[in-house]
């Protein structure tokens, strides 16, 4: 007879075994993390896991560091796009002036019009006399030099301080410069603000990332650390606002993934609102039903992208967006421990978010790489 016992204590499972046969010693106690417990489905159902998109694609959300990539890093990065069917990757992480020259120029040498670049700003000068006017004209100088859009990173709302030491809130009048240049010019934000609303609540038992936050606790955001979620993506919402002459692309489905209806609230009241989809297919595969309704009723305003640049990755989202196939493995068990789903979008849906979609909020991408 064997007699088992299992106890959580402290995070940790704990499995304790001991067999009632004649001549076998007791087997110790033996300590098994959370963080190692990895359980194998027995479930079988059809399906497999697609690596190649079926149409050709952009990746909105790419980060390369264009300037000090080699001839081989390039050439090897187009031979794993072709094997994904991506036909551009939009690099966010252009920079400005001549890193952005020299980045652009390195990573399209052999490969014209398989990148295009996203000029960035930094944000530490605000408060100086004259800030706003002097960003918008390097910015305008970046497109003429090859920009095809601007990134905002996070540190704008969580981290950067003006030059009195306070927080630059997303929606500072201060920037309304930038955007405005950015409108009259006709390229795209592409904007990441915040982080996911469970970095804000208590880790403790009940909150839906602890193991992601438990492994990267320099993610947690006690009070204090920084300014709330809602205030910050409030912010965003402001900005997005009071410039409705400027596309916006909130980066993560701005967040709200896990609260589409909410999410599709906001992009019905904004028209000028887009969002893209890095780092987020975890939130879509585990709602296949709603998450097909509302790609089909937003199929003008969602932007395929990635972010984090990884080949097989992709394949999770080839397999939700494509495909009907229940339960199969998300690619970070940490960030979602959950299962996906199939969405099988329909071939118009599937082209908008694909490529379509960015084909006409970035002009700059050469047209010819994908079907009329």
């Amino acid at each position: 007879m064997q007699v088992k016992t299992v106890k959580i204590v402290g995070g940790l499972l704990f499995i304790c075994g001991a067999f009632a046969v004649e001549g076998v010693v007791p087997l110790a106690a033996r300590q098994l993390s959370v963080e190692e417990y990895e359980p194998r489905s027995t479930l079988v159902v059809p399906g497999e896991v697609v690596t190649q998109a079926r149409y050709p694609f952009v990746d909105v959300h790419g980060h390369q560091r264009g300037a000090r990539m080699s001839s081989a890093d390039v050439d090897r990065l187009v031979r794993e796009m072709d094997e994904l069917n991506m036909g551009v990757m939009v690099n966010l992480s252009g920079g400005s002036g001549a890193s952005l020259v020299d980045g652009l120029e390195n990573m399209s040498r052999n490969h014209p019009g398989r990148f295009v670049v996203f000029a960035n700003v930094d944000f530490g000068g605000v408060g100086e006399a004259g800030w706003g006017e002097r960003v918008a004209a390097q910015l305008e100088k970046d497109v003429r030099n090859g920009a095809a859009g601007l990134k905002i990173f996070k540190n704008l709302g969580l981290s950067s301080r003006d030059t009195q030491g306070n927080r630059i809130a997303v929606d500072d009048p201060r920037l309304d410069p930038v955007w405005a240049k950015a409108g009259e010019l006709g390229i795209a934000v592409l904007i990441h603000s915040a982080d996911p609303a469970e970095f804000w609540q208590p880790n403790d038992r009940t909150n839906e990332r602890w193991l992601e936050l438990t492994l990267r606790p320099g993610r947690i955001q006690p009070p204090g650390k920084s300014a709330p979620f809602e205030q910050i993506i409030g912010e965003q919402h402001n900005l997005f606002r009071r410039h409705p002459n400027t596309s916006f692309i909130a980066a993560h489905l701005g967040w709200l993934g896990h609260d589409l209806r909410r999410l599709g609230g906001l992009m019905d009241e904004m028209p000028n609102m887009h969002v893209g989809l890095g780092a987020v297919i975890y939130e879509l595969g585990r709602q296949p039903r709603f998450a097909r309704e509302w790609l089909t009723r937003y199929q003008d305003r969602v932007l395929m992208g990635k972010d984090s640049y990884d080949q097989e990755e992709f394949h999770t989202y080839f397999r939700v967006f494509e495909t009907d196939d229940d339960y199969f493995d998300y690619y970070r068990r940490y960030h979602a421990f959950w299962k996906m789903y199939g969405l099988d979008l329909p071939e118009d849906v599937l082209r908008k978010i694909y490529y379509q979609n960015a084909l006409r909020l970035v002009p700059k991408i050469d047209r010819s790489l994908f079907p009329g």
